[in-house]
């Protein structure tokens, strides 16, 4: 089975006030940093968003066909790329280890389900810390089709496994100015 993962690049990133994917982190960007978490878990990786924006940073980058409809579109790119499996981030949770992010792969390679999504001790899951299998494309499609943009929607109305997250910090992203002030960078 073929495995690939996606870094989705943020949108607009209004409430950050500037691309957060862009933000300098280690001796690159934030997302180059969460590319290569997501490179070591899947083993290829693009980024899902305006390729003219992440061109000069050297790794494959995807358009998405429903730009400006949320995560929904960038998680419909991924899943017509053609890999069996899509394990899909955010580029503003800098925390993932790759060991944990692979043992999320792991399991749903292992499985039945069409997904498996991160999911807090509360319940809550994380949509854009999930793995989703290339089956699903045509929902993701028809939804953004009919104008439905929330995945924890979708995810409702399919069959999917909860992966305990092992540290909260693992799926903490980074939104504001302050919570990236705060994060010490």
């Amino acid at each position: 089975m073929s495995v690939a993962g996606f870094v989705l690049t943020g949108g607009h990133s209004s409430r950050m006030g500037r691309d957060k994917a862009l933000l300098p982190y280690g001796n690159g960007t934030l997302v180059e940093w969460v590319a290569g978490i997501a490179r070591e878990a899947a083993g290829v990786v693009y980024l899902v968003g305006a390729p003219e924006r992440y061109v000069h940073l050297g790794l494959s980058c995807l358009t998405e066909r429903y730009a400006g409809c949320g995560p929904m579109s960038g998680v419909e790119a991924a899943l017509r790329q053609g890999y069996d499996w899509n394990l899909i981030v955010g580029c503003d949770m800098p925390r993932l280890p790759s060991e944990w992010l692979r043992r999320m792969v792991g399991a749903a390679l292992g499985g039945e389900q069409a997904a498996v999504a991160a999911a807090h001790g509360d319940g809550r899951v994380e949509p854009l810390c999930a793995i989703y299998h290339s089956r699903l494309h045509p929902m993701f499609a028809a939804a953004l089709e009919e104008g439905r943009y929330s995945i924890r929607k979708l995810l409702d109305t399919i069959d999917f496994a909860r992966f305990p997250v092992d540290d909260e910090e693992y799926v903490a992203n980074l939104n504001t100015s302050d919570e990236w002030a705060r994060w010490g960078q």
